[in-house]
């Protein structure tokens, strides 16, 4: 997978004084930004990076499949295609969901389906700790008394969506904290009470485990728990901003 550098700034737009400023290398491919003037190729879907199978059996490679190839690349498709009629198409995805409401809807759910689908492929891709670690876990221990409550209160805050959405474990000023959103919002977007950062995150839309699970959600959160690289949740937390 292509690899990004973070560097030095405030975090994502949401706030220049969330967080100290600090210069951050990390390898994550949350979004690729062509340099292209195009108007067909603003941003591209970044490879998936392993094989649809290699969640399996928790997450089964037909819903890999056409999770991948048909829905986040029909966001990635239609974002480009939404942004190519607007005069500041070359905006970076982080001062669009900073200024969510001034965009037609359909920006606001193609550019949501597309970056939090880049996030959610690092999260749950194979290999890595299979457990938290180090400051992380002790940052989550700290908040929540312990991983275990941790991750009953993840669940319980994905199973109370209604309908479509995302729960997420993000980095906010004042420490760690769940939060859920609708649809293909996120926690950067202005819309939501709750922003920060986010560094973990699961979709519970139908189509990401209605085959395997069908509407036995919270099978599909438990086995969740089982492909969560740790790694890679460390990466995002030591994050202060994603480049885009």
């Amino acid at each position: 997978m292509n690899k990004r550098e973070f560097l030095k700034s405030g975090l994502l737009g949401v706030g220049a004084a969330l967080f100290s400023s600090s210069v951050l290398s990390a390898a994550i491919p949350a979004c690729r930004r062509q340099v292209s003037d195009h108007p067909a190729n603003i941003f591209e879907q970044p490879p998936l990076g392993y094989a649809f199978d290699a969640l399996e059996p928790y997450i089964d490679a037909r819903t890999m499949e056409i999770h991948y190839t048909k829905h986040h690349a029909a966001y990635t498709k239609n974002l480009n295609e939404q942004l190519a009629k607007l005069p500041d198409r070359h905006k970076s995805l982080m001062e669009i969901f900073d200024h969510i409401t001034q965009y037609p809807v359909s920006v606001r759910n193609n550019g949501g389906g597309y970056f939090n689908h880049n996030l959610f492929w690092q999260i749950i891709a194979p290999g890595g700790a299979k457990e938290p670690t180090g400051e992380l876990k002790r940052e989550l221990e700290n908040s929540f008394g312990s991983l275990d409550n941790f991750k009953k209160a993840f669940t319980d805050k994905a199973m109370g969506v209604f309908g479509s959405g995302w729960a997420w474990l993000i980095k906010t000023p004042s420490g760690l904290k769940i939060t859920a959103t609708a649809n293909q919002d996120n926690p950067l977007m202005e819309t939501e009470k709750d922003r920060g950062m986010p560094i973990l995150m699961v979709d519970v839309w139908e189509h990401a485990y209605y085959l395997k699970y069908q509407n036995r959600r919270r099978e599909y959160l438990d086995a969740f728990w089982q492909v969560v690289n740790w790694d890679q949740v460390m990466q995002f937390y030591r994050l202060e901003r994603f480049v885009l």
